[in-house]
C-alpha cells in the first residue's frame, strides 16, 4: 500500500520538477520474477529504477545502519527494503532475497558493484539468480546525480536490455563468473552507447568516512 502511495506521489512529483523521463527497452523485461542489475551511480538509483518499472514492484537491499530507528525500520520494511550487513554479510544478504524471489511477487534490484565509489562488478546477483532460478536483467541510468540536479531539467535515462538467463547447473567457479561479469559489463557498456554514445560516468570521490 506505501509502495504504490508513494510511486504515484513522487512519480508525478519528478515529472513536475524535471520532465518525464526516457525508459527505453522496457519490452525487455521478462515475466515473472527477476533481478534488476544496475551500476550504482546516484543514491536516488533505486528509486528511480523503480519508479520505471512499475507496476512490477520490488524488494531492495540496504545497508542495516539506517534501519536504527523504529520509524526508518518501519518505514523502510514497508517499502520492501531489508537490511545487510555491508562490511560482514551472512547468509541471510543471499538467502532473503532468494526466498523473496522465490515465495512473492516482488523482483529485486541489485547494484553489482555495491558501491557509487566502485566499478568493480561482484558476484552476489549471480549466486542470488541461480539459487532463486530467475533471469539477471542488465540496466542503467544517465542524469542527475544529485536531487538538486533534477531541477536543471536533464533528462533522466533509463535503457533496459535483454536478460541473462542463468543455467542453474552451472558451476559457480571463478571462471563462470567472471564470464557472466564480462557478459553484464558489456551489457551496461551496450546500453550507456544506446543512450548516449558521448556518456561518461565521474565516479566521486569516496568520504573519507565512508566505509561501503
Amino acid at each position: 500500500m506505501l509502495y504504490s502511495f508513494l510511486v504515484h506521489v513522487v512519480g508525478p512529483f519528478l515529472n513536475l520538477i524535471n520532465g518525464r523521463p526516457i525508459v527505453v527497452g522496457k519490452e525487455n523485461l521478462p515475466k515473472g520474477n527477476y533481478i534488476l542489475v544496475a551500476p550504482h551511480r546516484s543514491w536516488m538509483d533505486p528509486v528511480l529504477l523503480a519508479l520505471a518499472i512499475y507496476p512490477k514492484k520490488f524488494a531492495f537491499m540496504a545497508k542495516e545502519e539506517i534501519f536504527q530507528s523504529k520509524f526508518a525500520n518501519y518505514f523502510l520494511r514497508k517499502l520492501n527494503a531489508f537490511p545487510v550487513n555491508r562490511v560482514h554479510p551472512g547468509p541471510s544478504a543471499v538467502k532473503t532475497p532468494v526466498r523473496i524471489l522465490k515465495q512473492t511477487d516482488l523482483a529485486t534490484i541489485i547494484f553489482p558493484s555495491g558501491s557509487r565509489y566502485s566499478s568493480k562488478l561482484k558476484g552476489g546477483a549471480l549466486v542470488i539468480a541461480k539459487l532463486a532460478g530467475v533471469p539477471l536483467v542488465p540496466a542503467v541510468y544517465q542524469g542527475p546525480l544529485k536531487f538538486k540536479q533534477l531541477f536543471r531539467r536533464e533528462k533522466r535515462k533509463i535503457a533496459i536490455g535483454k536478460p541473462i538467463t542463468i543455467d542453474r547447473k552451472m558451476k559457480l567457479s571463478e571462471e563462470n563468473m567472471a564470464q557472466i561479469s564480462q557478459q553484464m559489463q558489456s551489457a551496461f557498456d551496450s546500453l550507456d552507447q544506446q543512450l548516449d554514445p558521448n556518456y561518461h560516468y565521474q565516479m566521486p570521490e569516496k568520504p573519507a568516512d565512508d566505509h561501503f
